[in-house]
């Protein structure tokens, strides 16, 4: 029983069924009601304490990027002032990732019997699906559909679709879209929890954070803990990029990519390093590969999982390169609210440039190692400190390259050869 299929995750690493088992290639076919609740799917909650208790047990940690105890941000809602609303949030801005629309679209009743435990245990009957896919909007209203008479949920789901950025999936973004304005961060205090849609407190998780309730649901927090580590238990939804296995898969904390690459027939040799994290968490160098993935262990060499996106930069590209069109990405995306992030992003983003030009000199590095370090905190919400990683990370990880272009000796990015922009950006075929 797991978010891809209702069997057991294997004791190393699982993937989809046979007919998704790589998303770029294929679109598994969508389960629809019926086939969800033949595997126990919509079960009856008899005591929603008692299952907020389970899910506390199980340690969920959010799917999204940030990794909030899932049961501590219910129970902050549960018990604040006002009627609480509880929101789906399947914006998946981040272009390096591919789970949250593969959800909506094929298991989007998983997402739905997760968006109704977490409404029972924060005691709202209020709720949202926010996304800006079309087709996962497609899939949800449908879902919504087949639910309609059948005696199992009757809750008027509003499906709310926005245009997709990078931003507009923040949490602040969210309440401030669902209230009527523009789909862009807010600064804090107040944060949703306290104070959210229509002013009340307001609970916003990842799809693939409600999908992971039913599990603990059916299988307890104890056989949801039988995956996974001790400190982050389950499995969690990679989307792997930069490689023949390209795909979406679903595998337990604390495997490492070495073992994944291994066990899809990937030479590792070829690594030379690997953006974490979606764009957030800056890049790694080839010991990437032997670090558990899990959120500590990556904490730990000071990267992180965020939304369970891992793009492998391979020999032939250079991880210079790479986090020069992420830092230029973050340039175009940012909301251009905050001076610190529209500026930072900008001068960060023109000193990679110049290095990859060789065009930098000592001075360049100099700001950009000072720049990493302070102007992180400073935007209303991660773009600038995504930013800041990149730029951070790649000084550290990569200081013989990042000298080797200040001497203008780096081979391939003088051989014009560019990376694709953005990187790592993963998009789905349409359904025929």
């Amino acid at each position: 029983m797991s978010l891809t299929a209702d069997a057991h995750v294997a004791p190393k690493v699982a993937t989809f069924p046979e007919v998704g088992a790589r998303l770029v290639a294929g679109v598994a076919a969508r389960e629809d009601l019926e086939q969800y609740r033949s595997t126990g799917g919509y079960a009856a909650v008899d005591d929603a304490e008692r299952l907020l208790d389970a899910v506390e047990a199980a340690a969920l940690r959010g799917r999204g990027g940030a990794a909030f105890p899932t049961s501590r941000k219910i129970e902050t809602v549960r018990t604040g002032r006002g009627i609480p609303v509880v929101v789906a949030n399947g914006e998946e801005g981040e272009p390096a990732s591919v789970k949250d629309r593969w959800l909506l679209r094929n298991r989007p009743h998983l997402v739905l019997d997760g968006l109704r435990l977490a409404a029972l245990m924060a005691g709202s009957e209020d709720v949202h699906v926010y996304v800006s896919d079309q087709a996962g909007a497609a899939s949800v209203r449908r879902a919504v559909q087949e639910l309609s008479g059948a005696g199992v949920w009757d809750a008027d789901v509003m499906v709310t679709v926005v245009d997709p950025a990078y931003v507009a999936g923040e949490e602040t973004a969210v309440v401030r879209a669902l209230n009527g304005g523009p789909a862009l961060p807010m600064d804090k205090p107040p944060r949703p929890f306290e104070e959210g849609v229509a002013g009340r407190p307001t609970l916003v998780n990842n799809v693939e954070t409600l999908a992971n309730l039913p599990l603990i649901q059916r299988l307890g927090a104890a056989g949801y803990r039988e995956a996974g580590t001790a400190a982050s238990p389950g499995t969690f939804l990679l989307t792997l990029t930069g490689c023949a296995a390209t795909g979406l898969y679903e595998i337990p904390f604390g495997e490492t990519l070495r073992s994944v690459l291994s066990w899809l027939g990937e030479d590792h040799r070829s690594v030379a390093g690997v953006l974490m994290g979606g764009y957030f968490s800056g890049v790694l160098g080839p010991h990437a590969l032997d670090v558990p993935l899990d959120y500590d262990s990556l904490r730990a060499v000071e990267s992180g999982l965020g939304c369970g996106a891992v793009g492998v930069i391979s020999r032939d590209t250079c991880p210079v390169a790479v986090s020069a069109a992420v830092l230029a990405y973050f340039a175009r995306e940012n909301a251009g609210q905050c001076g610190s992030c529209f500026n930072g992003t900008a001068a960060m983003s023109a000193v990679l440039d110049a290095l990859v030009e060789h065009r930098a000199g000592p001075d360049d590095m100099e700001r950009l190692t000072r720049w990493s370090t302070f102007l992180r905190g400073r935007g209303a919400c991660g773009t600038l400190d995504g930013a800041t990683n990149v730029a951070a990370s790649l000084l550290r990880e990569f200081p013989d390259l990042v000298s080797r272009h200040l001497h203008g000796l780096c081979d391939l990015c003088d051989s014009g050869r560019r990376v694709a922009d953005p990187p790592f950006a993963v998009i789905l075929p349409p359904r025929s």
